[in-house]
């Protein structure tokens, strides 16, 4: 644990017991400050982010069981630990069961102490840890990249160079094609491999919910604000920040996304204090940003902080053999039986022969449904179930001249099919191709699908 980027309060009425733990935490590489009642103890955590206070009870204008309870209100992932003399440990106890750590009895003994201290951050990072796997917006992935073409083995090698940068990065492709499992690439090849990878998908959630999820709210920021929470900025300090759609970032929260990338500073929902957060942005989106910024829908200064770097995730028809590769990856993983189903020669020329516009999160499906209704021990053609269109979705060069469609028009048509396929049931039609229904929606109203 690195003390040096651990904040400490100390809140106290005696100064020379103030002044004495302060030097020895300084000596032991904490940040530490000192306020002598619970009023300013309360102010200064309005203004500032602290892992840790060690609180006194009895203070003058505000006690320190009211701090406790405002600190607990405000600041849930706030680490208190009660100083208290050995008439109040009855009373110490009780701020255990409103939500403080551990209590210490005057006089104590600093090596006690400090072990306390040390394991009240360990339980922190616990709490932060557990909290990110509540929040962490994900989907099914393969837990490493798979394939053997050359377009993917390039950008690997990319992503590798790029992750022992600490620039902001933007991952380009189109839906389906792995991006945040290239993120987390990068955060694991990264030197915050030890701090949290956070990700959220900025086209599921509306505007208010997005904001509050990165950068947390006040109590009473709402009508629902019972309580303040952690955002995911605070999460993954020190590590990764995934945004995943990020096109679809609406333009009002734009600029408090920019001067977040800009200094790292941010204000919670209902805040006015100016709080910090270190980390790195991978940013991804299946849009041209840069025409989205020429017809204003999307903040050039923005765009200009995100793609310091940019990486393009290749399609899947670009891939090659790799469609052959990951079907039988999730032939081994998908199957609740220890000897996985095998692809036919058939069916591995109709994989190969199929454009997947919906990538590889579309194959994964793909594979998974064949699966569960293919008889049998192989698998052929008729189970994988493809969609079938107007046209062929080959590969390229197997296309002849007159076969070739822009790539809009394939998206239309395959759009189509699979709503049709669904009788237009838009849950189950997001799922198959692997988008959110939001998405899906507004591609039925761009394509003018009926």
């Amino acid at each position: 644990m690195d003390n040096q980027n651990i904040n400490i309060l100390i809140a106290d009425d005696d100064e020379t017991l103030c002044y004495l733990l302060k030097e020895e935490l300084v000596n032991e590489g904490f940040n530490v400050e000192i306020v002598y009642d619970g009023k300013y103890a309360i102010g200064k955590l309005k203004k500032k982010k602290y892992d840790l206070l060690l609180l006194d009870l009895d203070m003058k204008e505000i006690s320190g069981e009211d701090v406790l309870k405002f600190a607990k209100d405000n600041y849930p992932g706030l680490q208190i630990i009660v100083l208290t003399a050995k008439s109040a440990v009855r009373t110490a106890i009780d701020c255990i069961k409103m939500g403080a750590y551990d209590f210490i009895t005057k006089p104590y003994d600093f090596d006690q102490l400090l072990v306390i201290i040390k394991r009240a951050l360990e339980h922190k990072n616990l709490v932060v840890q557990n909290t990110l796997l509540k929040k962490k917006v994900t989907s099914v992935i393969p837990n490493k990249i798979i394939g053997d073409s050359k377009s993917i083995k390039e950008v690997l090698q990319l992503a590798e160079k790029s992750a022992i940068s600490e620039s902001n990065i933007l991952l380009e492709g189109e839906t389906g094609t792995g991006k945040e499992l290239f993120a987390e690439f990068i955060h694991k090849n990264s030197n915050r491999n030890k701090k949290p990878f956070v990700a959220i998908n900025c086209a599921s959630l509306p505007d208010q919910l997005i904001e509050s999820e990165l950068f947390d709210y006040e109590k009473g920021a709402f009508t629902d604000a019972k309580t303040s929470k952690q955002g995911l900025v605070e999460i993954a300090d020190g590590g990764t920040l995934f945004l995943d759609e990020i096109g679809e970032l609406s333009l009002a929260l734009q600029p408090k996304l920019l001067r977040f990338l800009e200094n790292g500073d941010f204000r919670r929902v209902g805040g006015i204090a100016n709080l910090k957060s270190n980390v790195r942005v991978i940013g991804a989106t299946n849009k041209n940003l840069m025409e989205e910024a020429e017809q204003k829908k999307f903040r050039r200064d923005l765009l200009f902080r995100l793609n310091v770097i940019t990486l393009t995730i290749p399609p899947l028809r670009e891939r090659g053999n790799d469609i052959i590769l990951l079907s039988e990856y999730f032939l081994r993983t998908k199957s609740s039986v220890r000897q996985p189903k095998k692809l036919s020669a058939e069916a591995k020329k109709a994989l190969l022969h199929y454009g997947f516009p919906g990538n590889v999160r579309e194959l994964e499906h793909t594979i998974e449904r064949a699966i569960i209704f293919s008889e049998g021990e192989e698998i052929y053609p008729k189970d994988l179930n493809l969609p079938t269109s107007d046209f062929d979705f080959g590969i390229p060069g197997n296309l002849e001249k007159n076969k070739i469609f822009k790539l809009h028009d394939m998206e239309r048509i395959h759009i189509k099919n699979v709503l049709d396929f669904y009788d237009w049931n838009r849950e189950n039609t997001a799922r198959a191709l692997g988008i959110s229904q939001k998405t899906l929606y507004s591609k039925i109203l761009k394509y003018n699908i009926k």
